[in-house]
């Protein structure tokens, strides 16, 4: 009886740990391999967005296409999602269900890129930025907020509302310093992120502060630098 109860103990103790927020400065995902199963999932209790904010830095050598942020909701299953398309200067943003393809010149592979996009419930307007070079503003889906339970993933692209990865497109390199935002920053502020230099942290996921849960394959090691 004690052996059972010292092990319930420590099972509470251990989901206790799992959930508290942790500080990950300085720290990166590292996803080493493709499947269609490794990923991480990142926690908010936010369920109405009328505007989005996302911020990342990635360092891959992909060159077929990848997500690079992926939020899914019962209504949609592509509610907020960044996308590396096989080129090597494009991207997909999807809001709602719906996209706009960008080309920028400055993504590079290996290396670190920082990666931010905004999105706007009410003018429709979503937009990128790649190492703080804006991309014109388009339009994607006005009128609807983003709204119920969400399911953030990094790592995979989500197909249906928590699921239905594909292995062929599993991101495969690391993730860093991932904030998100419930109203579309500054370029000003987006710049001052790009550059690693004082920005508001995330409202909605925060770096500093990440509840998250990892499944598979994926390490948190202290992130790379070039000297």
């Amino acid at each position: 009886m004690r052996f059972h109860m010292a092990l319930l103990l420590l099972l509470v103790m251990l989901a206790s740990c799992a959930a508290t927020p942790q500080n990950l400065a300085r720290k990166m995902f590292t996803f080493p391999k493709a499947t269609n199963t490794a990923h991480v999932k990142l926690l908010t209790t936010k369920q109405d967005l009328s505007a989005v904010t996302v911020c990342l830095r990635s360092f891959t050598d992909l060159r077929r296409g990848h997500p690079v942020f992926s939020l899914a909701t019962s209504l949609a299953s592509n509610d907020f999602l960044i996308f590396k398309l096989d080129a090597s200067d494009l991207f997909d943003l999807w809001a709602r269900d719906k996209k706009a393809e960008f080309a920028l010149q400055d993504y590079k592979l290996n290396t670190w890129n920082a990666i931010c996009s905004t999105w706007d419930a009410t003018s429709g307007l979503i937009q990128l930025w790649v190492n703080g070079k804006p991309s014109s503003r388009k339009f994607v889906s006005s009128g609807s907020n983003i709204i119920g339970p969400m399911s953030i993933v990094l790592g995979q692209e989500q197909d249906s509302y928590g699921g239905g990865f594909d292995i062929n497109q599993s991101f495969i390199g690391m993730i860093s310093d991932v904030h998100m935002w419930d109203y579309t920053m500054s370029s000003c502020e987006i710049q001052n992120y790009s550059d690693e230099l004082s920005f508001t942290l995330g409202n909605v996921l925060n770096w500093n502060a990440l509840d998250f849960q990892i499944t598979g394959r994926v390490l948190i090691e202290d992130k790379q630098r070039i000297c």
